[in-house]
């Protein structure tokens, strides 16, 4: 068992529904089980940077937090106490302040931090770590891209969030037969358009892993027509790899305008697109993510209290477990073309593009 007395939480990267969550579950169970002390770090590892934006979270700091989107303390994608940039005689300069960081942190009397954040975060936390902080991961994403769990919470309320959209938009979509481009999340996985694009009822479905042509696209639209079917749902991840014959058109805009303006003037048909944005991260969590992020506070807490720095919290086969930071990350959860979610895609008639 270790000696912690007071450990901090931190979020870092993009947020997600159910990250207050996490930090009320690990706020009450270092309280209420362990008898500690928890200290909120602000933005990141901000809050370590400037110590004074830190505060003592408390369980009255915590109540009522659990339905709500965002988080508490604030987060960053930008504050890397390894690659940290400042102005110097008017250069942008990168410098080392994670001595700093960690100097500060001793300063507030913290023990141990949980760091909640997606791979960039983990990375940041298995550095400290390396230079002997006692650190413990918490994977958070809501494109569901990180290899080392089945799940990461967000997730779920994301595809809830964009399955609703598709939704409302599929019932326009046929009153004005019209073509309808619903470009959501996913930089480099494409797990939340498949997700929401089966759930929804989507026609087609574009995402990283799967080549595509224009052509195919709009053969499938032209397919739907002979059917009598004269509207069609394409859902795109923005992160798809352009065909060659779309790269010249893509303006710098988000990537389904440019697969809109394709079908449009290849198919002879009347487009619309929806670029859902951040509306994805927002909200009220699901009481899956509500239940999950639980889980992963909690265990975060015990692992802790166990001496088991250096290790992240784990979704597989129901089961919470823990894994080693360094082969949790840099390896991502990639959607497999010839899988059984793409399978059952296809044998529902969906296309995607290829």
């Amino acid at each position: 068992m270790s000696d912690i007395r007071c450990i901090g939480i931190a979020t870092g990267g993009g947020d997600a529904p159910g990250l207050n969550a996490v930090i009320r579950a690990a706020t009450k169970a270092a309280i209420l089980k362990y008898k500690w002390k928890v200290i909120g770090i602000p933005d990141g590892f901000d809050g370590l940077i400037w110590p004074e934006k830190s505060f003592e979270l408390t369980l009255d700091k915590v109540s009522g937090i659990l339905p709500r989107g965002g988080t508490i303390l604030g987060t960053t994608n930008r504050g890397n106490p390894f690659k940290y940039k400042t102005e110097e005689n008017g250069k942008e300069v990168t410098r080392d302040i994670s001595d700093q960081v960690i100097a500060n942190a001793a300063k507030l009397g913290i023990d141990a931090i949980i760091t909640i954040g997606g791979d960039g975060s983990q990375k940041i936390g298995l550095e400290l770590f390396q230079k002997g902080v006692k650190i413990v991961g918490v994977p958070k994403t809501i494109d569901n891209d990180l290899s080392a769990t089945e799940l990461t919470f967000g997730f779920d309320t994301a595809i809830h969030t964009v399955t609703d959209a598709i939704d409302k938009i599929h019932t326009t979509a046929a009153s004005h037969h019209r073509v309808f481009v619903i470009e959501v999340m996913g930089r480099d996985c494409g797990w939340i358009a498949l997700a929401a694009g089966i759930a929804g009822g989507a026609h087609v479905i574009l995402i990283p892993e799967i080549p595509f042509s224009i052509k195919a696209i709009c053969e499938s639209i032209a397919e739907r027509e002979k059917l009598g079917k004269h509207f069609t749902i394409v859902v795109v991840a923005e992160g798809i790899k352009l065909p060659q014959e779309l790269k010249q058109m893509s303006r710098g805009w988000p990537v389904g305008n440019t697969i809109g303006d394709a079908i449009g003037l290849f198919s002879n048909k009347e487009v619309r697109v929806s670029v859902l944005g951040h509306i994805q991260r927002g909200g009220s969590p699901s009481p899956y993510d509500r239940v999950l992020a639980t889980r992963f506070g909690v265990a975060a807490v015990d692992l802790l209290a166990e001496g088991a720095f250096g290790k992240m919290v784990a979704l597989r086969a129901a089961s919470i477990v823990a894994v080693d930071i360094a082969r949790a990350i840099g390896h991502l959860k990639t959607v497999d073309p010839d899988g059984e979610l793409v399978s059952t895609a296809r044998a529902v008639g969906i296309g995607f593009g290829d």
